[in-house]
């Protein structure tokens, strides 16, 4: 029995209740000995991947996992700590280092360059090796994307997700080459960089060559691919959107309803649905319902990749997770990694795992702490005490069960920490306390997890190394251990 077949087979253990510990769990979780059983009959898939869907929960580390976890059980009315999100459901799994040439800590540009391309790089370059020094354009640095690698080579198509930019770190690391991860639009690149023969991230998006170029790119940063005359940023008078639209058989759309046409026409896709990020989740759906979710984006790659007759190779990432983690909004970010699950299990149900590897991590981690609390108590409100009544600290304040180590919600210079006690701290535009105060919370540099199902999945075990990841991609694949 497979561990899929067991936790439909043993389904819902118990119905919500008040007191914690009857709350619904985790299948795995409820019946460990059944969760053994099943493990002991699994058997590695060694064969080739058809596809390979890459999901990276941008800044999720283990701490932002269990929080996710926790408050997306809740929220279903379960259990929190025995709850499942999607990727915990998968086979395999193990933790990734993440550091960059330069820094112990990294970057989203290097953390996602290091997954797709193999090569770790400095902070703030991406699709380059770790020759390459800071802002400066050398394009005998570029190393080839596992995107760039399957589309040419096998023949693969290729999709790219985002609720970010589509311009932005992560999603660029798919695609684009550059020292600078700022480099978004024409606008923002040096007249040296210009001279030397880079190209900003968005024209390599959309001007690449028909053997490399996506199949379907959905995300934020339209104004990185618009000229100034028509609201966007760009100073060479380029209209990106058009050109890619003048294409055969291509497309660009800006809401979910001509998303959806465009898929079901069998198009490829530039999707933009935001001048620079989509709005977070928990504002989405009343400033601007049209733009198609994280799920939905990833349903619709997902359905036009998947008529491609080699197969393809997907990257979706959940980039407000890190940015809601930097403004100290913790309800926006755990929110955020509720819907990459959503997402995850939309690519689960729509794929084979006898043909299809699925590999769910992040780029690198932040500095969120679980302090505490009780297994009833609300995950985003205060640890209690015996009586009832906030368990205080020290400097008899009450103590959040979720609290970051750097971030906006630290206290001023020479000020003490707030008293949290009768504070919304669900509130979607709280700022979650922070013991070092800073205007943006800091990246960390302890190892993340990674989640694994299909072909090669097996090989995503143990202790890994950021490359790592794009090594088990390449051999799933069956791609050359070098580029030709």
């Amino acid at each position: 029995m497979t561990v899929f077949r067991l936790r439909r087979a043993l389904g819902v253990i118990a119905p919500a209740c008040v007191a914690a510990f009857a709350l619904t769990s985790s299948p795995a979780i409820a019946n460990p000995q059944a969760a053994l059983e099943a493990a002991l009959e699994r058997a590695p898939n060694p064969a080739p991947a058809r596809n390979v869907i890459l999901f990276i929960g941008d800044g999720m580390g283990v701490s932002t996992v269990t929080a996710t976890r926790i408050l997306a059980g809740q929220r279903a009315g379960a259990d929190g700590a025995s709850y499942d999100l999607a990727f915990d459901q998968m086979p395999y799994g193990g933790l990734v280092r993440t550091y960059s040439v330069d820094g112990l800590v990294t970057d989203s540009a290097n953390g996602a360059s290091a997954i797709t391309t193999g090569y770790r790089t400095i902070n703030g370059a991406l699709g380059v090796d770790g020759e390459t020094r800071r802002g400066v354009c050398d394009p005998t640095r570029n190393v080839p994307t596992l995107a760039q690698r399957a589309k040419r080579e096998l023949g693969k198509a290729v999709g790219v997700v985002s609720t970010a930019a589509i311009t932005d770190a992560s999603p660029a690391a798919f695609y684009a080459h550059s020292p600078a991860r700022s480099w978004q639009s024409d606008a923002d690149l040096p007249a040296a960089a210009r001279e030397a023969g880079c190209v900003d991230i968005a024209a390599q998006l959309v001007m690449a060559a028909d053997d490399i170029r996506p199949d379907i790119a959905l995300g934020g940063g339209l104004s990185f691919f618009q000229p100034k005359s028509a609201g966007g940023r760009r100073e060479d008078g380029q209209d990106l959107p058009a050109l890619w639209a003048a294409r055969p058989d291509s497309a660009f759309v800006t809401d979910r309803d001509s998303l959806n046409l465009a898929v079901a026409e069998g198009r490829d896709v530039l999707g933009l649905f935001a001048p620079v990020h989509i709005p977070h989740e928990v504002n989405r759906p009343s400033v601007a319902p049209q733009i198609p979710t994280l799920e939905e984006m990833t349903r619709a790659a997902i359905t036009r990749l998947g008529t491609a007759p080699e197969g393809y190779v997907l990257l979706v990432e959940a980039a407000h997770i890190d940015k809601a983690h930097h403004a100290g909004l913790l309800n926006a970010s755990l929110t955020e990694g509720i819907e990459l699950s959503k997402a995850v299990a939309a690519a689960m149900s729509m794929t084979d795992p006898a043909d299809t590897l699925i590999i769910v991590t992040a780029d690198h981690s932040h500095g969120l702490t679980l302090n505490g609390g009780g297994r009833g108590d609300d995950v985003l409100g205060l640890i209690q005490g015996p009586a009832g009544e906030p368990r205080l600290a020290g400097d008899g304040l009450p103590v959040p069960i979720l609290l970051y180590a750097t971030g906006p919600g630290g206290a001023e210079a020479g000020a003490g920490r707030p008293d949290l006690d009768g504070v919304d701290l669900t509130a979607i535009d709280h700022v979650r306390q922070a013991g070092v105060r800073l205007g943006s919370a800091a990246h960390t540099g302890e190892d993340v997890p990674a989640y694994a199902q299909g072909p090669s999945a097996h090989l995503v075990t143990g202790s890994m190394d950021q490359p790592y990841l794009f090594q088990v991609m390449r051999h799933a694949l069956r791609l050359p251990a070098e580029a030709p």
